[in-house]
């Protein structure tokens, strides 16, 4: 029976790792690099939390805000540089190919929520929604409307 135990945290914990794993923490836990960065990218923005993230080894920091009544969350590295952004936006306020795609993809689903990604030079949008049974899940295109997985 231990052994079992152990054996099932021990899988539980690498799992964990595999997918990545997130973990709330405060302001004083984020490294100086972040601490020090994280102003400028949330000025004018209520920060809501912060995360921490491991990602096939690497470990992000992610801060969590709301701007104009909207979701931003931006994620760092460990030496502060912005790794991605995400950002709430209107369905309308997408690339036409990108509003159709995942209109198309929706179909008879609800779009709780779209989001810009933006990593580096690169911007794709992703859509939050729930199907009439209730199931959500996520539709994440490009600019010009091809899928991203």
């Amino acid at each position: 029976m231990r052994i079992t135990l152990i054996v099932i945290v021990f899988a539980v914990i690498s799992f964990g790792t595999v997918l990545g794993a997130e973990k709330k923490i405060g302001p004083q836990d984020l490294p100086p690099a972040v601490q020090k960065a994280v102003p400028a990218e949330t000025r004018g923005a209520e920060i809501k939390g912060y995360n921490q993230e491991t990602e096939k080894g690497k470990t992000f920091y992610e801060v969590e805000t709301m701007l104009n009544g909207k979701g931003r969350d931006v994620l760092f590295n460990s030496s502060g540089t912005v790794v991605e952004v995400e950002e709430e936006v209107a369905l309308d306020g997408i690339p036409p190919a990108a509003k159709a795609a995942i209109e198309k993809r929706a179909a008879n689903a609800k779009i709780n929520k779209i989001e810009s990604v933006t990593k580096g030079q690169s911007v794709s949008y992703e859509a939050e929604i729930t199907s009439k049974s209730g199931k959500r899940s996520e539709i994440a295109v490009k600019a010009d409307g091809s899928l991203m997985r």
